[in-house]
């Protein structure tokens, strides 16, 4: 057997660091950037208390002001989520837990990992992929799947599928004869960062392994439900192209897909605190790390394909994505939601085609049947329902996006917006953020007048960076500071957008329309986001915001006696790198949210 060190045999289940004193003192350097962040911060909480103080300090004692600084951007915030998060940053300790390999320190790792992922069933089991194996116990399917040879990812044993598999859970309900087929991705939402949005959520540790408790997807059981597990590695981890013919000129050389239990756990409550494999680092087995397109393209077309690819296979050949195909062949409608820009990898998978992810113009064209670099002469039929950010953007220039750019919003150019709306010969029923209005009204109020005139909706949306508000844990709008950026929201970027419990609710009213029947993609995008900038409270903001979402879904079927014809899938593309190190500080900050809540009447 290879030789290994102590720590990389420890494994997480009921790992614990012993919880910071809040009153100690912070003396550990800050860059000056997150310094001066903190000090805004806490200078317009302090001025939003009507609190004004003076402090004077000696030019013989800069680090001890510093300090003092520091301190008080961290005391002055009685939210204990918010202020463990930042007690992480300011220390680049781990309060409540780390993101990466390095157990002692608060960030080591910002990116994707292969953590295996869940994926929850409503209407229907997963019980015919347990009778066929999984994939990765079958030597010759996998090397059917992965084009090498089986052996470093083979596991007899394996209880775990693959990312492919959740494309044929949805062809197996539709043979079924489900005719409402609603695939939620919760984008970077892996089993650590479900099981840290459950802790808070209850306010108790409720689980160290398995299903779990404490969300709504994962206790709702009001219909048939199962659970299980996914492996999300990708064929190749990138590609030479050329975006403006849309060709893959050549794979990058390196390591390839695949998932050894071994290195990474035959479960994410079993794997090793402090390996580097589930990241691609680590030196004796390296697998390669998917992305959200490779990822996307494997839940709603199939196949495993390269990273950056938007329904392309290694060979340079487009797919067709399930969505697309349910509504050529059997006249479905199409419907794709998101918190995130439109033109974004989930949901460009759910029914474009590109070589390239960042292609965001010409994927939207294909998104709404305009002619794109990947159907130039004969435009796809487009989606009947799109809502998602965008908004208010602009640049200038893009070079990875083909010779073809439009200089204006790079996600979803205003000319094809005005070109797919009604009222210019469009196909489409456009409503888009507004001054002074609000953002759940204006949105259903145009989805109610395209259900009754059988019309399609666009609903295009955002703040500056082209996602919808970022949600916090307690549910207000005020993220925190992370390893990425601080957000401030103004009251207009909050009361002009929707929340995507509201696009959710807005897309169905237009796809339950269909008589045939409809496929619908909504995407949680923001779980992705807080989870690349390490900032747990917004993670957990995003997962109950997506949960809510989830309800809004499920009451659907509910009201419409629908069960017996609908299928819900629930599901991640990829996992991130969290481990939480003390649960029990994430539940108690729980309990406070909660009490907090009840003492303020909401």
């Amino acid at each position: 057997m290879l030789a290994r060190s102590q720590s990389d045999f420890r494994f997480r289940r009921g790992s614990q660091v012993a919880q910071l004193d809040w009153s100690s003192r912070l003396t550990l350097p800050l860059t000056s950037v997150v310094r001066c962040r903190l000090r805004i911060m806490t200078a317009m909480t302090v001025l939003s208390a009507g609190i004004f103080s003076a402090t004077v300090t000696t030019a013989d004692q800069p680090e001890h002001a510093e300090a003092n600084a520091d301190n008080a951007a961290v005391a002055v915030e009685t939210d204990l989520m918010k202020r463990m998060q930042k007690q992480s940053i300011v220390t680049q300790k781990p309060v409540y837990g780390h993101w990466g390999p390095e157990t002692a320190k608060f960030s080591s790792w910002t990116s994707h990992s292969n953590r295996l992922i869940p994926v929850y069933t409503f209407g229907m089991t997963l019980n015919k992929l347990r009778e066929q194996g999984s994939i990765h116990s079958d030597p010759e399917r996998l090397q059917r799947l992965s084009g090498q040879p089986p052996e470093p990812s083979l596991n007899p044993l394996a209880l775990y599928h693959d990312q492919t598999d959740v494309y044929r859970l949805q062809k197996a309900a539709v043979d079924a004869g489900c005719t409402n087929i609603i695939l939620m991705v919760f984008d970077g939402m892996d089993w650590e960062t479900t099981r840290a949005a459950a802790i808070y959520h209850s306010g108790r540790v409720g689980y160290d392994s398995g299903r779990g408790t404490g969300l709504a997807f994962q206790d709702d059981r009001r219909v048939i439900t199962d659970f299980g597990l996914i492996c999300t590695s990708p064929a190749a981890k990138g590609a030479k192209v050329d975006v403006d013919v849309q060709r893959v000129l050549e794979l990058k050389q390196g390591t390839h897909l695949g998932f050894d239990n071994v290195f990474g756990g035959r479960s994410p409550w079993h794997e090793r605190v402090g390996g580097r494999y589930l990241i691609g680092g680590d030196r004796i087995r390296s697998h390669t790390v998917t992305d959200s397109a490779s990822s996307a393209t494997s839940l709603c077309s199939g196949i495993k394909t390269f990273n950056g690819s938007i329904n392309v296979a290694v060979d340079g050949t487009q797919v067709v994505p399930i969505g697309r195909q349910l509504q050529s062949e059997q006249d479905f409608k199409v419907g794709v939601v998101t918190s995130v820009p439109v033109s974004h990898a989930t949901p460009a998978a759910a029914y474009a085609n590109n070589v390239t992810r960042k292609d965001y113009q010409d994927i939207s064209r294909d998104l709404v049947g305009l002619p794109s670099s990947a159907h130039r002469d004969n435009p796809l039929p487009g989606v009947d329902v799109l809502i998602g950010g965008g908004w208010g953007e602009g640049k200038k220039e893009d070079k990875s996006q083909g010779n073809n750019f439009a200089q204006g919003n790079p996600y979803f150019h205003q000319d094809d917006i005005r070109a797919s709306d009604l009222q210019n010969g469009g196909r489409y029923r456009v409503v888009q953020r507004a001054k002074g209005q609000p953002g759940r009204e204006s949105l259903l109020a145009a989805a109610q007048t395209a259900a009754d005139n059988s019309e399609r909706l666009l609903g295009f949306y955002g703040t500056k960076g082209g996602h919808l508000p970022f949600q916090t844990a307690d549910g207000q709008y005020d993220p925190t500071i992370d390893v990425k950026s601080t957000e401030m929201y103004s009251a207009d970027d909050i009361s002009e957008n929707p929340t995507l419990a509201d696009m959710t609710e807005a897309a169905l009213m237009v796809l339950e329309q269909s008589i045939d029947g409809f496929w619908l993609l909504v995407e949680a995008g923001d779980v992705d986001w807080a989870n690349h900038a390490n900032n747990l409270d917004s993670s957990i903001g995003a997962v109950i915001s997506g949960e809510k979402a989830f309800l809004t879904v499920m009451d659907w079927v509910d009201r419409n006696a629908a069960w017996d014809h609908t299928a819900v899938i629930v599901t991640s593309d990829h996992g991130h790198y969290l481990f939480l190190d003390d649960p029990s500080a994430v539940a108690e900050a729980g309990k406070q949210a909660q009490q907090n809540q009840r003492d303020s009447g909401n």
